[in-house]
């Protein structure tokens, strides 16, 4: 399989980036963080063929399944693809409107409404928290380079945190 060896390498040079960039960031921005902030959570993908790209991920690396969501016909429509305990990939369809790639990347807050409220505060726009497929609360800021940025706060009873709770 090869659609996705691009995706991998393009992850990979990503999340380097994130820790590189979060590194740096951290040293003067250490009182102006968002409150609650966990650290990424999961980058989302976009993929051309969603059973394709489930097995590409688990027949090489090993990463397994914490979450999907299937629609009537049992094709899966979202994908938490768990990387490590806190860690994941989201996979989604491909679509006109948002063509295979890089999608967004979230965080792990541990109170969506407060991280809103603080952000706000500063100056930035940013979705109301709303109830997720995966019964997370979540919301959505975009930054000047148009990068889609998605806070989660994962409850226990959500997919993501019944995952993180099991992981072996």
């Amino acid at each position: 399989m090869t659609c996705c060896s691009g995706h991998a390498r393009t992850l990979a040079v990503f999340v380097i980036g994130l820790l590189v960039g979060g590194a740096a960031m951290s040293v003067g921005a250490q009182g102006n963080r968002i409150p609650g902030n966990n650290g990424v959570n999961h980058v989302g993908i976009n993929v051309t063929n969603m059973n394709e790209a489930i097995a590409y991920y688990a027949k090489n690396f090993g990463f397994g399944e914490a979450a999907v969501i299937r629609d009537d016909k049992g094709q899966p429509t979202l994908a938490f693809i768990q990387v490590s305990r806190n860690t994941f990939i989201e996979l989604g369809p491909a679509t006109a409107e948002r063509p295979a790639g890089i999608n967004h990347f979230g965080l792990h807050v541990d109170d969506a409404k407060a991280a809103t409220g603080a952000l706000r505060q500063r100056g930035v726009k940013i979705d109301d928290p709303r109830v997720g497929r995966t019964i997370s609360l979540i919301t959505s800021v975009t930054d000047p380079a148009g990068v889609r940025m998605e806070l989660s706060e994962i409850g226990p009873a959500s997919m993501l945190g019944k995952a993180i709770a099991s992981w072996r």
